[in-house]
């Protein structure tokens, strides 16, 4: 096999500043981490709440080892079906507040295999232009009509909603809270353009869930619009600490996927010990509110502290913070600027974020003491 074009690809990828590279982390996942075999305070990760070195998550996961073993065995229609995941499912309906739920073993999975069962080629979907990456790939999957609106531009939304023509089903498809912008998605206007051109409403709460609502569910409980929204995927990489994905909404919704979703059916189910470590993890998001509490108020002082020092940080509300550069290259600088000071923080580059918008992607942890915080403003400030 000749492999020069991909030798010729990495090279092209490393004069434009948008070759990647893994880096090896030499601890658990909290505040300060051990990266490359520096210590280096952790400013990157989606640990938001810093539950995934929590010991009564990891006391849960050793249990169910200890119980259930390690693998479920099979898919969950054949007999990987365990007590963790019904247990967990449960939970996740009445913490949800909603007639069911249903275990995906990633966020990846669950967007393209519900999007893809719920949507084919005489739907339609309407999706924000900076959607997660496995929502787009759902839709190219459905192969459905794609229409892709302005961000976060309701007027945009609805042009698309007015033009679209005649379709068997129509969805319209979100992020709740955008991974690279930190920024929300106007709900309750998505909702009323829904209902008024007869459209499905499907919200991807992976980065609100455990951080937003008043018992921490997501944007969805915040904005009161639990009973009007079709479908709520999410996840429990981030906030939770833990693994997996779900979906929850009406008992047929989910019945439904069982039958149709392609990424449920044709792959195993997640270790039971994932599912109980979750389950757990639910009740430290719903009990804890001074945890959910902190890391909203840690976010809210750097972005106040990066502001006055003249940094664009677009419109973030929430713990994901962009300080944008606009090139690669600088972006890059700032990021290992930052490491040699004992701070690591990813820089994020096109495709990922729209050309001439490569920033810094600054995650705040409830974990994060205001020392950190004053030391991260005091840092960037000498790039």
């Amino acid at each position: 096999m000749n492999i020069s074009f991909l030798e010729k690809d990495l090279e092209e990828l490393k004069a434009s500043g948008l070759y990647r590279s893994l880096k090896e982390v030499g601890s658990s996942q909290s505040r300060e981490i051990i990266l490359n075999g520096k210590r280096v305070l952790n400013f990157c990760s989606n640990n938001y709440l810093g539950l995934a070195d929590d010991e009564r998550i990891k006391q849960a996961a050793i249990k169910s080892i200890q119980e259930d073993g390690f693998g479920s065995g099979a898919s969950r229609l054949v007999c990987g079906t365990m007590r963790a995941h019904t247990k967990l499912e449960e939970k996740l309906a009445h913490f949800k507040k909603t007639q069911a739920a249903l275990l995906f073993s990633s966020g990846y999975m669950a967007n393209t295999g519900i999007i893809s069962a719920l949507v084919g080629r005489e739907d339609v979907v309407f999706s924000d232009k900076l959607n997660h990456a496995s929502i787009v790939d759902g839709i190219i999957l459905s192969r459905a009509k794609f229409f892709r609106y302005a961000h976060n531009d309701m007027q945009s939304l609805e042009r698309a909603l007015k033009g679209a023509g005649n379709f068997k089903k129509r969805l319209i498809v979100t992020d709740t809270v955008f991974s690279m912008d930190g920024d929300r998605a106007n709900l309750p206007e998505i909702v009323h353009l829904a209902r008024r051109y007869e459209a499905m409403v499907m919200v991807d709460e992976a980065h609100a869930f455990g951080v937003l609502g008043e018992n921490g569910s997501g944007l969805v409980e915040q904005e009161g619009l639990g009973g009007k929204i079709d479908v709520q995927m999410g996840t429990f990489s981030k906030a939770a600490g833990c693994f997996g994905a779900y979906v929850c909404g009406s008992k047929i919704l989910c019945e439904y996927l069982i039958n149709h979703s392609r990424s449920f059916i044709y792959t195993t189910a997640l270790p039971p010990s994932l599912a109980s470590a979750a389950s757990v993890a639910i009740d430290i998001i719903e009990q804890d509110k001074l945890r959910r509490q902190k890391v909203l108020d840690n976010a809210q002082y750097l972005r106040d502290g990066l502001k006055r020092k003249g940094f664009d940080t677009l419109e973030s509300t929430t713990p994901i913070i962009p300080i944008v550069f606009k090139t690669p290259q600088k972006a890059l600088e700032a990021s290992q600027y930052l490491f040699q000071q004992g701070i690591f923080v990813q820089a994020i580059r096109p495709p990922t974020v729209p050309v001439n918008t490569a920033r810094l992607r600054v995650t705040v942890m409830a974990t994060h003491t205001r020392e950190d915080l004053d030391l991260f403003l005091d840092r960037i400030c000498r790039i």
